[in-house]
């Protein structure tokens, strides 16, 4: 997995030391050997990962990640800060910084390059959901807020068969108002995830981690748990399980003894990160949604219907129904285009109402609607246009003050495969058109001796 990293350091032997093990192993390397350099190197390269020392002279690693993490262009970048401190204190003053780990120095190979794959795994999702979504900001699509940095009210899974680590787990996150349920077994713990209803599991390593290293694997395969986070608690010996967990998709881990501050810290930022994937995803379906969707009815556009009705027509019968409200220039000239909007919405909901749950309706252009009535004999899909047109004659819209007849003709037409939907909406507005011709406020079927398109 190549990456561009960047690597900072006051000293320069450290840098050169770390920027050849690095690129042993095919990742590019970006150095800086101060603190503001970094900021400056970070904001125009815009690094995938960054190794950051935590003490430097003037602006330290604690003030450039604070720095990182409040601007927009860089706040999803991955922080490793590398030092030589080991106090617990210090861990957590660098993590409420926005950090997502600690090397100590000298650094481990095996663990940096571990946490730098596991970084990186998680943020090419990111980066895919974030394109996505700066995509729909791009076509006049909203963006939400971002998560709140409280995680108050977020669901974590405890699983471990310590009963004195579990509740020592569940007291320190249940101070940040987490909702904490506990497990201790495997199967357990895959029946409660499986509902997809939590932001955070912890999973406690025993002195024989096979199995929960099989359980943090499992959990990656499945839909409901493929982006859970997973925060490992093991002992210091377990380094080496803990970094095949990294590599089977394990997201952060603690080292016993747990330090209640420390485990706190580590479940915020990723109950954080957990929360904003999930507002790019929800970003994404309502771009996709809104992609088909009109935007004065709330129905489905024209886009929509036509491909939906081309995939019918490869298997089954169906009818296509043109719904055209009568007269409604004169609605617009006489009442004014808020009024016709209104009009518009109104009979869209009418349309809803009326139609099955299987069967689509869409704003076809204008004044037109087009519902496709999936496996509907004609003789059914004609009654339906005629409930449709009386469901709509038989109340005027209403608006404000202001009563508004509305009346519809409809067009019917049905195929099956080896029509094409073009064809058979040409049959429909042919049978609309004679609709309109002879009075409107009626529901024709159409003739197939009249289809014009036939050969």
């Amino acid at each position: 997995m190549t990456a561009r990293i960047l690597a900072v350091d006051d000293i320069a032997a450290n840098l050169r030391l770390l920027e050849a093990k690095l690129q042993a192993e095919y990742y590019e390397v970006l150095l800086a050997s101060s603190g503001p350099e970094a900021l400056t190197v970070a904001f125009t390269q815009m690094p995938d990962v960054i190794l950051l020392d935590v003490m430097m002279p003037g602006m330290d690693g604690y003030e450039v990640c604070r720095a990182l993490k409040a601007d927009a262009r860089t706040q999803h970048i991955p922080v490793v800060m590398v030092t030589a401190l080991t106090d617990s204190t210090e861990r957590v003053r660098g993590l409420d910084a926005g950090a997502d780990d600690f090397l100590s120095k000298p650094v481990d190979d095996a663990t940096l390059f571990a946490r730098l794959r596991a970084l990186l795994r998680v943020k090419q999702v990111q980066d895919a959901w974030r394109l996505r979504s700066e995509t729909a900001r791009d076509l006049g699509i909203e963006s939400q807020p971002d998560p709140l940095m409280s995680v108050a009210g977020a669901r974590a899974l405890v699983m471990g068969d310590r009963p004195d680590e579990v509740q020592a787990v569940r007291e320190a996150l249940e101070a940040d108002a987490v909702v904490v349920t506990t497990v201790s077994s495997i199967d357990e713990a895959q029946r409660e995830l499986a509902r997809g209803e939590h932001d955070l599991a912890l999973l406690a390593l025993p002195e024989d981690a096979m199995d929960v290293l099989r359980l943090a694997s499992r959990l990656r395969a499945q839909n409901a748990t493929r982006d859970l986070p997973l925060l490992l608690l093991a002992d210091p010996a377990q380094k080496m399980q803990v970094l095949r967990g990294f590599d089977l998709g394990a997201n952060d881990h603690a080292f016993r003894p747990l330090d209640p501050n420390e485990l706190r810290a580590r479940a915020r930022n990723q109950i954080r990160r957990r929360r904003y994937q999930e507002r790019l995803r929800l970003e994404l379906d309502r771009s996709l949604e809104m992609a088909v969707t009109d935007q004065l009815t709330g129905l489905r556009n024209r886009r929509y219907v036509r491909r939906h009705l081309d995939g019918l027509l490869r298997t089954e019968e169906a009818a296509v129904l043109i719904v055209d409200i009568d007269k409604f220039k004169l609605i617009n000239d006489t009442h004014g285009h808020n009024i016709g909007d209104a009009a518009l919405r109104d009979v869209a909901e009418r349309l809803k109402i009326q139609l099955r749950a299987a069967d689509v309706v869409a704003r076809y252009g204008g004044e037109e609607f087009l519902a496709v009535l999936t496996g509907a004999p004609a003789g059914y899909a004609l009654a339906v246009a005629d409930r449709l047109r009386e469901a709509i004659a038989s109340e005027p819209v209403l608006t404000g003050n202001l009563t508004v007849p509305i009346t519809v003709s409809i067009g019917v037409a049905v195929g099956g495969p080896g029509i094409t939907s073009e064809r058979l909406i040409g049959m429909a507005d042919e049978a609309l058109y004679r609709a309109k011709r002879d009075g409107r406020n009626r529901a024709y079927l159409a003739d197939p001796a009249l289809d014009k398109s036939a050969v």
